[in-house]
Order: structure tokens, then sequence, then C-alpha cells
């Protein structure tokens, strides 16, 4: 019982870090990647659907999405970054980890956590269709229009969400606060020292 309390209290100290109130709680996480799960099962009916997990702070949410998705389907994963441990992207996509298999001829569904600038995945929509990739369909948490700086249409969002550097549920600052199952607004001083 006692590494549980440690968890709890390390926990409470990393909520501190947030903003008082919380952006999205568990609970709305949960009822809206329900319905996103479903939504996507319809689409995909009858096709030969790999899912791809933008590694690392899609894990979460994928993990989840995949469970709320009543289909065959196949898994990869790819690490890519635009951002560094920065809080700003820096326009320049790397692909630090590539898929295990190959795309052709299947449909894919990229899912990754936030969508802000559009950039990193503009770049990894063209790189997955020069592939050979049947279709390619995004579904992310989060979407943050007002920084698009590309245009990018998502197939599939869980929430709009303001121009603000969020945490939890797999979003990191500097690889932490990813174990928070709830997300909130982290406080400037604590990316601005």
């Amino acid at each position: 019982m006692k590494q549980e309390d440690e968890v709890i209290m390390e926990n409470r100290a990393m909520y501190s870090d947030l903003k008082d109130e919380l952006l999205l709680t568990r609970e709305q996480i949960a009822a809206r990647v329900k319905e996103m799960g479903k939504q996507i099962t319809e689409d995909f009916k009858g096709k030969d659907l790999t899912v791809i997990c933008i590694l690392k702070g899609a894990v979460v949410f994928f993990v989840d999405l995949v469970r709320e998705i009543d289909l065959p389907m196949s898994m990869d994963f790819m690490a890519i970054s635009s951002y560094g441990s920065a809080t700003k992207s820096s326009g320049v996509v790397r692909i630090m980890k590539d898929l295990d298999k190959p795309v052709n001829g299947k449909d894919v569904l990229v899912i990754e956590d936030i969508v802000d600038s559009g950039m990193t995945l503009s770049f990894l929509r063209e790189n997955l269709l020069s592939r050979g990739a049947a279709s390619l369909k995004i579904a992310t948490l989060l979407d943050k229009p007002e920084r698009r700086r590309v245009p990018l249409h998502v197939d599939y969002f869980g929430f709009t969400i303001p121009d603000e550097f969020v945490v939890g549920y797999g979003l990191d600052y500097d690889e932490k606060y990813r174990n928070l199952p709830d997300i909130g607004v982290l406080k400037p001083e604590v990316y601005e020292k």
C-alpha cells in the first residue's frame, strides 16, 4: 500500500502545476473515446484496417480508442518529432521510429494525441500515401485549430481546445505529466523557467 500512497502524493504534486480547473476530466474523455470508437467501427467495416499510434503522446488515447473499435485490425507505431523538448513546433519534422510493416494497400488510421500547427500530420499524410496506403484518415483526441499553419483535415477528433499548453492523458511537458488521467492547462511558470 505504501507504493500506491506515493503515487497519489506524486499525482497531487503534478496537479498543483495545473491551472485551477481541469480542461477535460477522465469521465469526459472516456465518453468521447467510446463515441469515436463507434464511428470508426462504422466507417471502416469491411476494410483492411491498420491503426498507427504516434508515439509517445498518443499511447494512452490509442490504447483506449482501439479497445472501442469493434473490427479486426493490425497495429503499428511511429515516433515523429517537430518539438524536441520545446513547447512550440520547430517546423522541422523528423521520423524517430518508423513503421515495422508496409502500409501498401492498407486502409490507414493515424492516431495522434493533439493537432495544432498541422505540419507534422501533413508531412505524415503525404509520407504514408506515397508508400501506397489505400486510404488514410486521422483521429486525434485534441484539436487546436487556432494554431493551424497548414491546411489539414482531421477525420475524427475528440475535443476542440483553446490555444493553451495542456498535459495529462499521455500529453507531456519535458516527459512529465503523461500519467495524469485528466487533461489540464499547465501553469506558464512551470515551462517558462
